[in-house]
């Protein structure tokens, strides 16, 4: 018997996607992490999302990473198009510019009978060197808090997501040109499927490191936002309230901010604060337009 055959042939138990869009060098540093793990009885699925920068190098260096490619412009085309191709029960989602825990699958082989639906903690790191920028400043307080959501919201972000085949085929799949992991995650806890936090289950995210790449950041948040109101059928007077609500949200969270333990000076608590509010006032602007029906400035 040609045991290596049996063993290439072998169903996998986990099935891990990484969508990705012209972001090479990050995919490597994901992918180069994953195979610090234990990769036995995994399929990795990168699915590329018609990048113009080429991948043939990081297709080189990971020979038994599975890549695919989804046309449809969106990372939920892209994270349906892996789910199609893998064959593990257990779906384990990341996203491309995300590095993970060197115990990452072990966590994800663990929590997978925790609950149906499991998101971990995404911890933000700066790729340039100190001090911070008032983007970085800001991410370190903001960026992806996984528990908050996960435990006072009902939703998770699917950069550190895991579940199974079977919760996914009965969810079905996630829906572009929203917030498609907010969405995809609520209609599977509307379904009565239970979603949990697991701080074990750990991946890290590169902060934003300008005020361009955080506007743009938000902007696409904010869109996708509004998109999933009206797609829920809200009111229009309901985001017309998180609207007006952004000055004080302003004042409600400064506190945080200038006693944040992960600002290192009193430079990049300040520098942080001004972010916030230049950030939740121009939030107000594009909210405000969108109600309206005006075009985005």
């Amino acid at each position: 018997m040609d045991t290596s055959k049996a063993t290439t042939e072998r169903v996998p138990e986990v099935s891990v996607v990484i969508p990705h869009y012209n972001d090479p060098e990050r995919l490597g540093l994901c992918l180069c992490e994953l195979m610090e793990n234990d990769t036995g009885g995994v399929e990795i699925i990168v699915v590329d999302n018609g990048s113009t920068v080429p991948i043939d190098a990081v297709r080189e260096r990971f020979p038994a990473v599975r890549f695919l490619i989804e046309t449809e412009k969106g990372a939920a085309p892209a994270r349906n198009r892996g789910v199609s191709a893998a064959r593990g029960e257990i779906l384990a989602f990341i996203d491309a510019d995300c590095v993970p825990a060197r115990d990452w699958l072990a966590a994800v082989r663990r929590v997978a009978s925790r609950a149906d639906l499991v998101g971990g903690r995404v911890s933000v790191f700066d790729e340039t060197p100190p001090p911070r920028t008032g983007a970085q400043a800001f991410e370190a307080v903001f960026a992806f808090d996984f528990r908050t959501y996960i435990e006072k919201k009902g939703f998770s972000g699917a950069g550190n997501l895991v579940t199974t085949r079977a919760v996914f085929e009965d969810v079905g799949p996630f829906v572009n040109g929203l917030s498609e992991d907010t969405e995809w995650t609520k209609r599977a806890v509307a379904k009565g499927y239970r979603l949990v936090y697991d701080d074990g289950l750990r991946v890290g995210h590169p902060s934003r490191s300008d005020w361009p790449a955080l506007r743009a950041k938000w902007r696409r948040l904010t869109e996708e936002a509004h998109a999933l109101e009206r797609a829920e059928g809200r009111p229009r007077r309901r985001w017309l309230a998180k609207a007006l609500m952004m000055p004080a949200s302003i004042l409600a969270h400064l506190p945080r901010v200038l006693s944040h333990r992960d600002l290192r000076s009193p430079g990049e608590r300040w520098r942080a604060a001004l972010t916030l509010a230049r950030l939740r006032l121009l939030r107000m602007r594009w909210m405000l337009r969108q109600a309206f029906g005006m075009p985005s400035d």
